[in-house]
């Protein structure tokens, strides 16, 4: 009884992490496609030039 708890703990903690892994790539590309977009989409800043988008 004992292995059998482990082997589904083992398999539902396996489970969880691919899915916040799968998640978490799923929220590194949109930050990426939105980084990209900011460099393609640019306030022009004083003088005519283009600003930067954030403010660091």
């Amino acid at each position: 009884m004992v292995p059998l708890l482990l082997v589904l703990l083992l398999a539902l903690i396996l489970f969880g992490a691919g899915f916040a892994l799968k998640a978490l790539w799923w929220i590194a590309v949109i930050v990426l496609v939105v980084w990209l977009l900011g460099f393609l989409i640019r306030p022009a800043g004083s003088g005519g030039r283009r600003g930067r988008w954030y403010r660091w």
